[in-house]
C-alpha cells in the first residue's frame, strides 16, 4: 500500500493552516490532561502537528516515513525512523504518550495489544497515555471509507486493551472530537478552545473516543 499517495489524495483540499491551529490547541489541552508531562512521545507522529506544539521539555516523534517526518518536524524533536511496533525507544523514560488515529491502522487486535504493551514499557511509573481514534459505534458508515482502516475499535474495546497492557484506565470519553477536519462548520481558535472546555458539547459532535490510562 502506497501510503504517501493515499495521504496525498486524502488530504487534498484540506486547510493545513486550520489543521495546525486545531492541533496546537489540542496539544495544550492534552498537556494538561496528562498532568503536564515534560518527556513526551508521539509514536505515530505523521506531520508532527501535535508533538511540535506540545509544551514539553523533551519530545520524541516516531514515524516510518523519513523524508515526510523530517520535512515537518521541528528541530527540537528527537526523531526515530522506523516501524513504531518495533522502534528502539528507551525503557521507563517518558511521562506522557499520545496516540492519535493509529490503532485502527493495525492489522489485528493482537497487534493493538502488543503495541500498547510496548508503550507501557517505555513509560515511567505514574506516566500517562492518551489514545484518540474513530469510534466505530458512531462512524460505522464512514469507518472503512479510509483505505488504511483495518481494526474495528470502540472506547470499551480500547479500555480493555489498555488494562490488558498493564495500565489503569483513568478516563473514558466515548465521544470527543469530530471525525475529520473536513466539513462546513466554521473553525477558529476561539471556537476550538470553547469546544475543548465544554465536554457536554462532545456528546453532540464527537465521533472519536478519548481514553487516558496510567502506568
Amino acid at each position: 500500500m502506497d501510503l504517501d499517495r493515499i495521504y496525498e489524495y486524502r488530504f487534498r483540499g484540506v486547510d493545513h493552516a486550520k489543521r495546525g491551529m486545531v492541533w496546537g490547541e489540542l496539544a495544550r489541552f492534552m498537556h494538561a490532561k496528562l498532568g503536564q508531562p515534560q518527556v513526551m512521545l508521539d509514536p505515530a507522529a505523521g506531520m508532527c502537528e501535535f508533538i511540535n506544539a506540545m509544551p514539553a521539555r523533551e519530545k520524541w516523534a516516531v514515524d516510518i516515513n523519513e523524508p515526510f517526518i523530517r520535512a515537518h518536524a521541528n528541530k527540537d524533536l528527537h526523531i526515530v525512523i522506523g516501524d513504531t511496533l518495533v522502534a528502539d525507544l528507551p525503557k521507563n523514560h517518558f511521562d506522557g504518550v499520545f496516540v492519535s488515529n493509529f490503532l485502527e491502522h493495525l492489522h489485528t487486535q493482537e497487534e493493538v495489544a502488543a503495541f500498547l504493551t510496548k508503550l507501557h514499557g517505555h513509560l515511567k511509573p505514574g506516566g500517562r497515555i492518551a489514545i484518540m481514534g474513530p469510534n466505530f459505534k458512531y462512524v460505522y458508515k464512514e469507518y472503512f471509507d479510509f483505505a488504511d482502516h483495518t481494526v474495528v475499535l470502540s472506547e470499551l474495546g480500547v479500555a480493555e486493551h489498555l488494562y490488558g497492557a498493564g495500565f489503569e484506565v483513568e478516563t473514558i470519553h466515548p465521544r470527543f472530537l469530530p471525525l475529520s477536519f473536513r466539513g462546513g462548520l466554521p473553525v477558529n481558535k476561539f471556537l476550538v478552545q470553547c469546544y475543548l472546555a465544554m465536554p457536554w458539547a462532545w456528546r453532540f459532535f464527537g465521533k472519536q473516543f478519548l481514553l487516558i490510562g496510567r502506568k
